[in-house]
């Protein structure tokens, strides 16, 4: 039989109002923590999660949504964000929604079933719809990468208008004034700053911004041939291209080869994250980088904030906004 609450104040000689504000985190004095955790291992005592959220209304729990599972940038976050919340004692429930809508609305429900504390999410419904029940529990809520109207919450993301536009002077101070961009989903934040950041370099330097230059991706291997090959057939003036996430990088990469495109005699190529892909490449790539691991470290810092400090006034809520960094490579050709 499974050792119970009063087998640990049995063995220690405790109360169980002690034993009980130990495994709800209260203050319990240091002789009798230590009495209480050798009993927990002598008696092999196992802490029933779910019974105690229902006594407390905390799972230790925290749900995590995101686009895609498989996006660098997403994978690299969470295993940051990960390691600090297991080291406060709390547990990650990860949903991949596919960039799908309805998907990501299912996600946070199966999520409020299961009574999690609070939620991240990089938002794939810019209006925020899917967490407008959520909001209504007072829990937290964290968003990476995007902001939402008419949410009450933290915001963790990157300056995507001002990386776009630092890797767009990068191509127009060696010479480039026709220069394509492989731009994210056009109702996703991230991809709506990065655009304007390309449109505002060019519109500084008098360069007239031509709808044949831009397309609009879907930030996957795939959207990225794509978003290459139409690019070079609609534009063969064109000379530079930023491509702005990680998968669509490699996705060009793949239709640069295959069109037998030398880089950069023939374009030149700024792509997002993953710097060992970039070495990997022949050229050395030159990429926006992103700073994951501090995006990652504020999100579960803001999350366990809420979780000890309790719930904020919406005045106190604010957004965090890191600075991206071009690392050169070898990709960016000079035009005479």
């Amino acid at each position: 039989m499974a050792a119970t609450m009063k087998d640990i104040a049995r063995r220690t000689g405790l109360g169980l109002a002690t034993i009980s504000s130990y495994f709800n985190g209260g203050n319990v004095r240091e002789k009798n923590r230590i009495k209480i955790e050798e009993a927990i291992e002598e008696l092999h005592y196992e802490v029933n999660e779910v019974a105690r959220g229902l006594k407390t209304n905390a799972t230790k729990t925290i749900g995590v949504v995101i686009p895609e599972l498989n996006n660098t940038f997403c994978a690299e976050i969470i295993t940051g964000m990960e390691d600090i919340l297991r080291s406060h004692g709390y547990a990650t429930i990860v949903c991949d929604c596919r960039t799908d809508r309805e998907l990501e609305r299912e996600a946070v429900d199966f999520l409020v079933r299961r009574r999690v504390d609070g939620i991240i999410n990089m938002p794939v419904d810019e209006e925020g719809n899917h967490l407008k029940k959520f909001q209504k529990t007072g829990k937290p809520i964290v968003l990476i990468d995007r902001k939402i109207q008419g949410i009450s919450c933290d915001s963790v993301l990157v300056d995507n208008k001002r990386a776009a536009e630092d890797a767009v002077q990068c191509f127009i101070q060696k010479g480039h004034r026709n220069i394509g961009i492989i731009g994210g989903p056009e109702g996703i934040f991230t991809a709506q700053e990065r655009l304007a950041g390309y449109c505002k370099a060019l519109n500084e330097v008098g360069i007239p911004v031509r709808e044949s230059l831009i397309f609009h991706g879907d930030y996957t291997i795939q959207g990225g041939v794509r978003g290459l090959e139409e690019l070079v057939q609609r534009n063969p003036d064109m000379t530079a291209v930023l491509v702005t996430n990680y998968e669509m990088t490699m996705g060009a990469m793949i239709g640069i080869n295959e069109l037998g495109i030398r880089i950069p005699e023939q374009l030149s190529l700024i792509g997002f994250d993953n710097l060992q892909f970039a070495r990997a490449c022949s050229p050395k790539l030159t990429i926006v980088s992103q700073p994951t691991d501090e995006i990652a470290k504020e999100v579960a810092r803001i999350m366990l904030e809420h979780l000890e400090n309790g719930a904020k006034e919406p005045a106190e809520f604010f957004t965090e906004k890191f600075q991206t960094e071009i690392i050169e490579g070898k990709s960016v050709g000079i035009i005479k």
